[in-house]
């Protein structure tokens, strides 16, 4: 079996070291014996989006998102949308979550056309929501408990009918009003979670790894890993979130 992943628009989206996300999936996937190819796709790269199994879209700053409107316009956005719509497995996370919906509005409101590839807009506000957060999964997304670390002015509102990522044990998530964090959109996974996400929550990037093998191949098992050191420092930093 193989995985090749897709790392959109690195040079500019890659806050608080999203980057650590690809480096967790690769080495998982190696620790099994999977093999995997991950290439840079940035602004101006002519590539077709079409031979990829997995999407990775990092975080970025309003000035960074609005950097990349043109790009996308150019062909990149209608591939991408393609892919979502086709059941390939995207995770995003802030300002790449953000721009997967229809629209940015910031504070002084201004409007940011998005991809609209999923039902979901996004409207900016002065205060700022940050800190430690934890938030529940749903069990399509593999269920348990995550936890991480948010810093967004953003407040993502999802439309009728779409299933967030999970629901706020503690912090803000998606808009810091109605307990959603996250949206989980056909096998796309997106959420404000920095720090990087997956190496505090090993559980959660497994399941995205067997989501885009079973979409490639119909079905695949993962061998079990030693998560021991993970496991137990999840539920230490868990545990200190909610004293």
């Amino acid at each position: 079996m193989e995985l090749k992943i897709c790392h959109l628009y690195p040079e500019v989206l890659n806050l608080y070291g999203d980057r650590g996300n690809i480096l967790c999936m690769t080495r998982r996937l190696e620790k099994r014996g999977i093999s995997c190819s991950v290439k840079s796709v940035g602004i101006g790269d002519e590539d077709d989006l079409t031979g990829y199994d997995l999407f990775f879209i990092g975080g970025g700053q309003d000035f960074e998102q609005e950097v990349l409107l043109n790009d996308l316009g150019k062909g990149k956005g209608a591939s991408i949308r393609s892919a979502v719509e086709d059941g390939k497995t995207f995770l995003c996370i802030c300002g790449g979550y953000q721009m997967m919906g229809h629209y940015y509005q910031t504070h002084e409101g201004v409007r940011c056309q998005f991809l609209g590839a999923v039902d979901l807009y996004t409207v900016g506000d002065k205060m700022r929501m940050i800190g430690n957060y934890a938030f529940t999964l749903g069990e399509e997304s593999g269920g348990g408990c995550v936890v991480g670390f948010e810093n967004h002015s953003g407040r993502t509102y999802l439309g009728e009918g779409v299933r967030s990522l999970g629901t706020i044990v503690k912090g803000y998530g998606n808009n810091g009003e109605d307990k959603t964090e996250g949206v989980r959109f056909r096998n796309l996974f997106g959420s404000y979670s920095h720090g990087p996400i997956l190496p505090k929550n090993p559980q959660l990037c497994d399941h995205i790894l067997k989501t885009a093998l079973e979409y490639k191949y119909g079905g695949a098992e993962l061998a079990p890993l030693d998560d021991r050191m993970e496991l137990l420092a999840h539920d230490r930093v868990l545990k200190a979130y909610l004293n």
